[in-house]
């Protein structure tokens, strides 16, 4: 891996008062240099995981649905509603399994697992944490919630445990992109806006977190943003 960082971050505030030059500490090989960011902000679903996208094409597969039916349900105002209902706790797992199964015309028993069954950790972006994580960077997981009952998907995909904080939209009722949601976080984790990076695949999602101070990074490629935040660790061959 190396220190370059291909495609534009965008910011939202400085970095905190330690700044990238200063002494350095070795981690298996590795040098980092004092530390820029406390904190790194990481999505669940299209940034922890791969494309969401893509699941949802796989899934429209296997249930034998025409192309972009799926995406169309979720589109669809019932569709809407529910999912919206689900990310904040006003609604449940099983009532978007019932409204999107009714939409679809399928059956709608555990259908949020069916429907993520084709969703894997991307393996660039938790290994990324993971160096985070060893150089003493705080990394939380902030997710707009699909449920976490009968299926945890969290769960599931071994991506519950390893953070400092994890941060889930139906738990605290307020989801993506509002400011508080963000500012949650940031009290989670002990950190002040401008100490923290936010990376998620919905730009939407970006500005309130950057209003806050904290820099943002538009994920649209795995491999680009690993080598982007180990970037912002200071990092570099040894």
């Amino acid at each position: 891996m190396t220190s370059t960082m291909p495609g534009p971050i965008e910011s939202g505030g400085a970095p905190g008062p330690s700044g990238l030059a200063g002494s350095v500490h070795v981690q298996q090989g590795v040098v980092f240099s004092d530390l820029a960011y406390r904190g790194f902000i990481l999505d669940f679903g299209g940034v922890l995981t791969t494309r969401m996208r893509r699941n949802g094409e796989a899934f429209e597969r296997s249930e034998g649905l025409a192309c972009c039916a799926y995406f169309a349900a979720l589109g669809h105002p019932d569709g809407v509603r529910v999912y919206a209902d689900l990310e904040v706790g006003r609604a449940t797992q099983e009532d978007w399994n019932r409204v999107i199964g009714g939409i679809l015309g399928i059956d709608p028993t555990d259908l949020m697992r069916r429907a993520l069954a084709n969703l894997r950790p991307e393996a660039a972006i938790v290994a990324a944490a993971q160096r985070a994580r060893e150089a003493g960077i705080k990394v939380a997981m902030l997710s707009n919630s699909f449920g976490l009952t009968p299926y945890n998907p969290y769960k599931e995909l071994g991506l519950y445990d390893g953070f400092d904080a994890v941060i889930l939209s139906e738990r605290e009722g307020v989801r993506k992109p509002s400011p508080l949601i963000y500012e949650r976080t940031l009290e989670a984790l002990g950190l002040a806006g401008p100490e923290c990076v936010f990376v998620d695949d919905h730009a939407e999602n970006l500005p309130p977190a950057a209003a806050l101070g904290i820099k943002t990074i538009h994920h649209t490629d795995a491999d680009v943003t690993a080598e982007q935040l180990d970037a912002l660790l200071g990092e570099y061959a040894a």
